[in-house]
C-alpha cells in the first residue's frame, strides 16, 4: 500500500526533529530516520493496529510518538505523529480538528 503523510503529520514529524536536536544534532537524525523506517512500514502492516481516537495507531518502534492513520481506497493517509507523553485530551482534540 501507498504511504502518504498529511500537512499536519509532516509538520508534526518536523517537530519532532526539531525537538530532538534541541539536545543534540545526532538525536534528531536519529528520531527523522527511526520514524521514517515505521512509516515506511506501514505499506505492508497498515491496517493491523489497534483504532484509537478514530483512527488506527502505531506507536513508534524507538521513541514515545504514536502513528495516527486511515486506511483509504488501498493507501494509508498519516494523519498525526504525536508524542504520546502529551495530555491524552489535547491528543483527542488535536485528532478531532485533523
Amino acid at each position: 500500500m501507498n504511504v502518504q503523510l498529511s500537512g499536519e503529520a509532516e509538520r508534526d514529524l518536523l517537530n519532532g526533529v526539531a525537538f530532538y536536536d534541541g539536545g543534540d544534532r545526532h538525536a534528531g537524525d536519529h528520531f527523522l530516520e527511526s520514524l521514517t523506517t515505521d512509516l515506511r512500514s506501514l505499506s505492508f502492516l497498515g491496517g493491523v493496529h489497534a483504532m484509537r481516537h478514530g483512527y488506527h495507531c502505531m506507536s513508534a518502534s524507538r521513541f514515545p510518538f504514536a502513528i495516527y492513520y486511515a486506511v483509504e481506497s488501498g493507501s494509508i493517509l498519516v494523519i498525526a505523529i504525536l508524542d504520546e507523553r502529551r495530555d491524552p485530551g489535547w491528543i483527542a482534540n488535536r485528532l478531532q480538528l485533523g
